[in-house]
């Protein structure tokens, strides 16, 4: 197989997926009624098994990117399209194919331009903010965040059973988003993550934008654009976990406990339910994330998720998260103890105010 010529125009698809929070959790029924949307189905190909689903399916809704384009002179060649997909853990993914004919050269240099992602991101915000403003009924807690997470995947059909051993340096500047050339070592670490299911395919995950050689892909890339919603959220639950701590950790300290008037002892009251609620929000929505979509049975897309997952270091955020809900009980269960030992201080002392008075009152009396 010859190289790539640069002169020579490929087909190609530029996808670009957004991720963003709108709040607590979306109500998809009431959101499919609002937007007429449809439910999601995870693509399939012969060998992915029935099993495999969204639990809930999220729902998709097909919308019109006016005015969305990609910077430099690329010709797109079908008309855009594009589709949000709404998950109950108050997560919406916006994703937009470029259909594309471009050489390779222009594909690196479309890269380079692409690495700024802060105009992409704007004008995704633009384009998504009023159909959150029609799905505002639909959506508890509505507060969309100023959190975003963005992935760009260049996919070619061509079938080449050697695409890292002769364009592995092409590739990871697609993937690294660098129009230049790149060191030997940071070629092999830009395509370290790889794999492939037939000899003539590939899958290679950076952390800013992805590369993929294949024709039928469509579960290949769901795949991906969900472990990008999953990063956004595991972020976005590590945020609301350190906000929320250094409110508890005020609480516990005794100097800054609020005092309620006529009351000789801290009250502990509100901040133990403030902290519970917080330990059983923060927990159930990490579990919707974590298990809206499980792929057991199925080990390509397993290993494509693994892929992902390991680019993205979502299990570092999941750890992350973990340790900051064993923080949480420890902060609920030191309210606890403080409590009751406020109790204990007012039980005694009340104790004691009321034997003084029958000292009082007997020696009075005589």
């Amino acid at each position: 197989m010859t190289d790539l010529d640069p002169t020579a125009p490929l087909n190609a698809t530029v996808h670009l997926a957004f991720a963003f929070d709108i709040g607590d959790e979306i109500d998809l029924e009431r959101a499919r009624e609002l937007l007429r949307g449809e439910l999601t189905r995870l693509p399939r190909r012969r060998r992915t098994p029935q099993s495999l689903t969204y639990r809930p399916s999220p729902i998709q809704v097909p919308i019109d990117p006016e005015g969305f384009a990609l910077p430099g002179p690329c010709q797109v060649i079908r008309p855009l399209r594009a589709e949000l997909t709404l998950f109950d853990f108050g997560a919406v993914s916006l994703t937009i194919p470029f259909s594309v004919q471009a050489t390779p050269d222009e594909l690196l240099a479309l890269a380079g331009e692409l690495s700024n992602t802060a105009p992409l991101n704007d004008d995704a915000r633009k384009l998504v903010l009023p159909w959150f403003d029609r799905l505002r009924p639909a959506v508890h807690d509505f507060d969309v965040s100023s959190l975003s997470e963005e992935y760009i995947i260049f996919q070619l059909q061509e079938q080449r059973p050697d695409w890292l051993e002769r364009h592995a340096a092409w590739i990871a500047g697609l993937v690294r988003l660098e129009a230049g050339p790149l060191s030997a070592e940071e070629v092999r670490e830009a395509t370290r993550l790889r794999m492939a299911y037939t000899p003539s395919d590939l899958v290679v995950l950076d952390w800013a934008a992805g590369f993929v050689a294949d024709v039928d892909c469509a579960d290949t890339l769901q795949v991906i654009e969900f472990a990008n919603v999953q990063l956004l959220e595991f972020r976005h639950i590590d945020d609301r976990l350190d906000d929320r701590l250094e409110a508890s950790y005020r609480l516990i300290r005794p100097e800054r406990n609020v005092r309620r008037p006529f009351s000789l002892w801290p009250t502990h009251g509100d901040a133990v339910r403030h902290v519970r609620e917080l330990e059983i929000e923060a927990t159930s929505l990490f579990e919707r994330v974590d298990n809206a979509l499980k792929l057991i049975g199925d080990h390509y897309l397993a290993r494509v998720f693994e892929l992902s997952a390991t680019r993205f270091h979502i299990r570092e955020w999941q750890q992350s998260i973990r340790r900051k809900l064993e923080t949480v009980g420890d902060v609920y269960d030191l309210l606890i103890q403080q409590s009751g030992h406020h109790r204990t201080e007012a039980l005694e002392i009340t104790v004691i105010i009321l034997i003084a008075i029958e000292i009082f009152l007997a020696i009075f009396r005589h």
